[in-house]
């Protein structure tokens, strides 16, 4: 164990221990499973990464797909490529027999690489931040609840310490604003050279599909 893991440990187990042992007196079937479909939805930030193709995809979405997709980069390179193995804590289940023996309880898949941070609460918090940047107060609440039900799920099944998701959605919130401000620069350069074919192209392109609803609509109007 590297002196970082131990450092968190050492600060941290009277925080952490609190809340896994609190979260495991609330065990039961349908928690155990809400969390392990939230594991499985959050893995790798895939379904922003899905999310953020499609979006970029149509004229109307391109900015918030850039933007998501930026934010999960950012989040995924800071934490699971840098910090994960730079402090390469291990997970609770593997050195702490409490934590273990709650891991067993609930059934809980066995996860590989390190602990910390959470690559689960960053992406979680990297992609809903980005969406409420750009889509507004109304993504507020989905955002919050997402996250924290990210985060929930991550300590139920003892795959993360809370430090460890209190520190992925810092970094995913750091991630999303930097994305953020990424992306308002691009596209205010793409505005600023649209006369350039590559910057028109990049900010006109449209599926076919959608031009062609749009001019069907357009002729009917016409009509």
């Amino acid at each position: 164990m590297t002196a970082a893991a131990e450092a968190l440990n050492s600060i941290f187990f009277g925080f952490d221990s609190f809340i896994l042992t609190a979260l495991h007196s609330l065990a039961c079937p349908f928690l155990t499973f809400i969390s392990k479909l939230v594991t499985v939805l959050g893995e790798k930030g895939l379904i922003f990464i899905i999310a953020a193709i499609i979006l970029m995809l149509f004229k109307k979405t391109r900015k918030i797909g850039v933007c998501l997709f930026g934010a999960i980069a950012c989040g995924g390179l800071i934490t699971n490529i840098i910090l994960k193995d730079a402090i390469a804590r291990p997970r609770p289940f593997e050195t702490v027999e409490l934590f273990r023996q709650y891991w067993i309880d609930i059934g809980a898949p066995a996860e590989s690489d390190f602990s910390f941070p959470s690559g689960h609460a960053t992406a979680a918090a990297a992609g809903m931040l980005s969406i409420r940047l750009l889509r507004g107060k109304k993504w507020t609440v989905p955002a919050i609840l997402w996250v924290l039900l990210t985060m929930f799920s991550r300590n139920y099944l003892m795959a993360h310490y809370p430090s460890d998701v209190i520190a992925g959605v810092i970094i995913g919130c750091a991630s999303a604003v930097i994305a953020f401000l990424i992306t308002k620069a691009i596209f205010a350069f793409l505005e600023k050279h649209r006369s350039h074919h590559l910057a028109e192209l990049a900010l006109e392109f449209d599926l076919p599909l959608t031009a062609i609803r749009r001019g069907g609509y357009k002729g009917k109007h016409e009509r």
